[in-house]
This record gives structure tokens, sequence and C-alpha cells, in this order.
């Protein structure tokens, strides 16, 4: 994807958001076509300064990627782990949004031949799964390979920490072409 979509990519979102917290219908997507065969899924996440106040994805696309980024960035305004401190239009100006597209997932054996900042891990067993995208492992220090299963086993997917060496629980990874308003702004800069 060339910079041109991603900042397409990045104002849809930022129009749905926009729109949503000020009681609007996001605006109509158009015609813009983004040819983006085959992925498996987007993650729309929202900062202010260092704090996360939103992230929201899917691993099932229903639709093109454009209107999945729309619905995605809804949703992530409203995640519910910030419940207590929502999000308002007067977070606006400091928000700063970033878009995984993601890969279709793939089951592995060998949960621990991931590459860290490179695979996002998808842990489920039962009834309970969860995820954290590649850039989990370095935002929030060096974790050991052992460390991200293991967090998101406990943390996202409420399995014991070392499900992921567990048969029974299926570990799947995925790559993701991550982007940010922040990070293109740097860059256009250059």
């Amino acid at each position: 994807m060339n910079d041109e979509q991603r900042r397409a990519l990045l104002r849809i979102a930022r129009e749905a958001i926009t729109a949503d917290l000020t009681g609007r219908k996001p605006p109509p997507l158009g015609s813009l076509e983004i040819e983006y065969p085959n992925f498996g899924g987007v993650f729309v996440s929202l900062h202010k300064g260092r704090s996360l106040r939103g992230c929201i994805g899917t691993f099932q696309p229903d639709k093109p990627l454009p209107e999945m980024v729309q619905t995605m960035a809804i949703e992530a305004a409203h995640d519910p782990r910030f419940f207590a401190r929502p999000l308002t239009a007067a977070d606006l100006p400091d928000l700063d949004i970033e878009i995984s597209v993601l890969s279709p997932l793939q089951r592995t054996k060998d949960p621990l031949s991931l590459e860290l900042g490179v695979h996002g891990i998808y842990v489920r067993r039962g009834f309970r799964a969860g995820c954290f995208l590649p850039q989990v492992a370095t935002e929030y220090g060096q974790w050991t390979k052992e460390e991200f299963l293991s967090r998101c086993c406990a943390d996202k997917a409420g399995l014991p920490a070392d499900a992921w060496r567990d048969p029974e629980t299926e570990v799947m990874l995925f790559t993701a072409e991550v982007f940010s308003e922040h990070e293109l702004a740097a860059r256009s800069k250059d």
C-alpha cells in the first residue's frame, strides 16, 4: 500500500470518529478503491499522547477495507475498556490514529517460531480468545517470546499464562501493515 492510500484510510477513520463523537453520521465513502487482496482483518488503535484510548478490530473482514476501517474506527472510539473515561470531541485534536491491516491467520504448532515485532498472535481455547498486534511486543518494553505468549494468554484470553504450551490451545500468527497519522506526518516532513 502506498502513502496516499494509507492517508486515505486514516482520513476515513478520523472523519468517522469525528462524526460519531459530534453526533453525526460518518460521511459516505464514495468511490475510494483500495485493493488489498486477501487481507485477514483490520484493527484501529487510538492513542492520546502515550496512552492507549481504544483498540478494536476484527479477524473476519466481511466488507472492503475502507468500510472495515470506518466501522472499526467508530468501535475503537467506544472501546469498553475505557467506559469510565470515554473519548469526547475535545480529545480529537490530540488523538493519533493507527491502523493495522492484518494478513490471514496461520495456525502454528511451534509458537516460539514467531518473530517479535513481526508477528502478532491470536490465542484461542474453547470460548476464550485474545490477541496481541505485532507492535505490542516492542511498545511495552522488550518482551521475550515466552512473555509475549504468556501475557496474551493471561491478560487477553483469561487463560493460564502457560496455556500456549498446551496442544489444545490454538496459537495463530499473523503479520500486519501498521501506519499512523503521527508516523505519516513525520515522514512527510523529511
